[in-house]
């Protein structure tokens, strides 16, 4: 619980009491003091909450970032693991792909750049 929040709700506290004694002696000035402490008090301890959400907020998103890098590396070790054991169950196969994709980058690493079409002039 933030510092605030607690000063906030003491200072609605007494604002309340200020404007019910002011309110019980007739003393308008008091009852408006009272009343002014009271606003003052609600908005510190709103400003208190929104501090607290928004630690608690963060708190969470680093929780979440630990835990994603935590279990990063167990994702990349099972994947690594099925990669290696779809290559040993089908040798050929593994091989075939791996062929596939280095044709296709040869392809794209060989190929000549495009030309811009040619611009047509009418000289008349």
């Amino acid at each position: 619980m933030d510092k605030d929040r607690i000063a906030g709700s003491a200072e609605d506290l007494a604002g309340k009491v200020e404007s019910t004694v002011g309110e019980m002696a007739g003393d308008a000035k008091t009852q408006a003091e009272g009343r002014v402490r009271e606003a003052a008090g609600t908005v510190q301890n709103l400003y208190g909450q929104a501090k607290d959400a928004a630690r608690e907020a963060t708190d969470t998103a680093v929780s979440y970032a630990k835990d994603a890098i935590e279990h990063s590396g167990d994702t990349i070790r099972s994947g690594q693991q099925t990669v290696a054991k779809t290559v040993q169950e089908n040798p050929l196969g593994a091989l075939l792909v791996a062929a596939g994709i280095g044709f296709a980058l040869a392809l794209l690493m060989t190929r000549p750049p495009r030309r811009p079409p040619p611009r047509w002039r009418y000289y008349g």
